[in-house]
């Protein structure tokens, strides 16, 4: 059978898949376009997007909305699918990113790191304005129901406008963490607890509004069987980000990709991040030497995170993303997801999409068989 296909709003993607945002410069215009010509949602990740722009250091803003516009525009000249932008709560630069992927455009904005409280209220004064009809859809990212909760009550009682999904981040995922350290092993914080924690938290807000707002499982999905197990808890589709990673098409230096193919087990670590939240990436001499203190707290050029005291972190975060990006591990690191020791090969976003619609039919395939031999 096929693929169940994702509805977002007005929004029909033929393959339940987002591509997950990856920064810094993991995913741009090129990885999302080629997620969406597949049939998948594409994500470009607006975080210090702006890197190759010759003033991000003397004017990192303009920098990054530059950045982000040329980014949308390459996108959209690549495909006529759904393109996305992830802008984080937590970037300095947050409300003004919303408003240029807005005005660009951009079918959907996926926000985490924070509760974007305020993002609807953008969206509407886009409109008024511009005196013209703006259709981005708003999808906060989240990590409980409690907090699914908290923002749609938010934005129903100040702007009557309902999320148009939710992205729901487990703590397996790549990068930066919602959770609290000793959260992040604990079976009570898995994504199959809260897939259906937070497909319950919005239900009311759906009878109420008479329609519906689609759960999005991400963090630890590797396979078209975990794509099947995730729907089958009421998720309508997944974010899926390291299986990305290793594709020809990822935007991200080749030394990069092939960081993800040598990695074992053993290398993943959960790092400290100087944002104030856990993460996971991948155990290197960099991060060897930051944990050693042999690195000192440094001078902010890029102001790019709000939660950010270089007063007191020994190294910018930016910069060592940056790095990496370009494939200068040994002066960076990478996140990755919690199955990164089983990516093996770089393939096309052809082969991915592919693959993991052969293994959920073999899992549909599976069960039925099961059900008739019960």
């Amino acid at each position: 059978m096929s693929f169940p296909e994702l509805k977002i709003g007005d929004l029909t993607a033929r393959m339940p898949i987002i591509q997950g945002g990856m920064g810094v410069g993991i995913s741009l215009s090129r990885l999302a376009s080629a997620v969406a010509n597949q049939g998948g949602i594409g994500v470009i990740a607006g975080a210090m997007i702006g890197m190759r722009e010759p003033d991000v250091a003397q004017n990192p803003l303009e920098a990054n909305l530059r950045a982000l516009r040329d980014e949308i525009c390459k996108a959209r000249e690549m495909t006529s699918g759904i393109v996305g932008v992830n802008i984080m709560v937590a970037l300095t630069t947050f409300r003004d990113m919303v408003r240029t992927a807005i005005e660009k455009r951009a079918d959907i904005i996926f926000s985490g790191a924070g509760l974007p409280l305020d993002m609807p209220k953008l969206l509407l004064e886009m409109c008024e304005q511009k005196k013209e009809e703006f259709r981005t859809r708003l999808v906060p990212i989240v990590s409980s129901g409690r907090a699914a909760n908290i923002i749609t009550r938010k934005w129903l009682s100040r702007f009557d406008y309902l999320p148009d999904a939710f992205v729901v981040e487990g703590p397996k995922a790549g990068g930066h963490l919602g959770f609290r350290p000793e959260d992040i092993t604990d079976p009570n914080h898995a994504l199959e607890k809260l897939v259906p924690e937070v497909v319950d938290a919005v239900k009311s807000f759906e009878d109420k509004k008479g329609r519906a707002i689609p759960i999005i499982a991400a963090g630890g999905v590797y396979t078209g069987a975990d794509i099947k197990r995730f729907l089958d808890l009421g998720a309508s589709g997944v974010q899926m980000g390291t299986r990305f990673v290793a594709t020809h098409e990822c935007d991200a230096d080749v030394r990069f990709k092939e960081c993800y193919l040598s990695a074992k087990e053993e290398d993943i670590t959960i790092i400290k991040s100087p944002v104030g939240m856990p993460g996971r990436a991948l155990q290197n001499s960099f991060i060897e030497s930051m944990r050693e203190g042999t690195k000192k707290p440094f001078k902010c050029i890029f102001h790019c995170v709000s939660t950010c005291e270089q007063e007191k972190t020994p190294y910018c975060i930016a910069a060592a993303l940056i790095n990496a990006m370009k494939g200068n591990l040994e002066r960076g690191f990478a996140f990755c997801g919690s199955n990164v020791a089983r990516i093996n090969q770089i393939i096309s976003v052809n082969e991915l999409m592919t693959s993991l619609q052969k293994e959920f039919d073999e899992a549909v395939a599976s069960l039925s068989a099961k059900l008739q031999k019960n």
